[in-house]
C-alpha cells in the first residue's frame, strides 16, 4: 500500500522537491514511506532514520519526513545540527502545515511545501558550500512494509 500512495509522476514531484531544496543547502532531507507504523510515530521515525544512517551526514543535518499512510500518521525528524538551530515549535509548525493539505488529500503539494518549508531553514542555516558539500543521503523516497 505504502508504495502505490503517489504514482511515478508524483514521486518524481517529490524527488525533484527533495533535489531543489538541497540545492540552496548542505543539509540533507529524505522520504520514507510505510503502510503502518508500529508503536509511536517519532519513535518510529527515530529507528528509520538510524535504519537510513541519516545521523552520518557531515553537520548532522539531516531531515526526515516520514509517513504511515494505513494509519495516518507522519512525523518530521532533524538530527541534533538542524534541531539546534531552528526556531522552536519549527518541525510542529510544518507539520501542521502539511497536516492541513493532507486533510484535502493533497498528499503530493503537501510533501513538498512540507519539503521546501524544510529546505528553507537548512539553507538559511547550512548553506550549500560550492568546493565542499556532496549530497550524501539519497534524494529517492524510500519505503518499508
Amino acid at each position: 500500500m505504502a508504495e502505490k500512495l503517489f504514482s511515478s509522476a508524483e514521486r518524481e514531484r517529490i524527488v525533484d522537491a527533495i533535489r531543489s531544496a538541497e540545492t540552496s543547502t548542505s543539509g540533507e532531507i529524505q522520504v520514507h514511506i510505510e503502510s503502518h507504523c508500529k508503536g509511536e510515530v517519532l519513535d518510529r521515525a527515530a529507528e528509520v532514520f538510524e535504519t537510513l544512517k541519516m545521523y552520518q551526514t557531515k553537520d548532522r543535518n539531516g531531515v526526515l519526513f516520514y509517513l504511515a499512510v494505513l494509519d495516518h500518521r507522519f512525523a518530521i525528524l532533524g538530527d541534533a545540527g538542524i534541531n539546534q538551530v531552528v526556531p522552536e515549535n519549527f518541525w510542529e509548525n510544518i507539520k501542521n502545515h502539511m497536516a492541513g493539505l493532507f486533510k484535502q488529500g493533497l498528499f503530493t503539494q503537501g510533501l513538498m511545501e512540507g519539503i521546501k518549508m524544510a529546505g528553507e531553514q537548512l539553507a538559511d542555516h547550512f548553506p550549500y558550500q560550492k568546493d565542499t558539500d556532496q549530497n550524501e543521503l539519497s534524494d529517492e523516497i524510500s519505503f518499508g512494509k
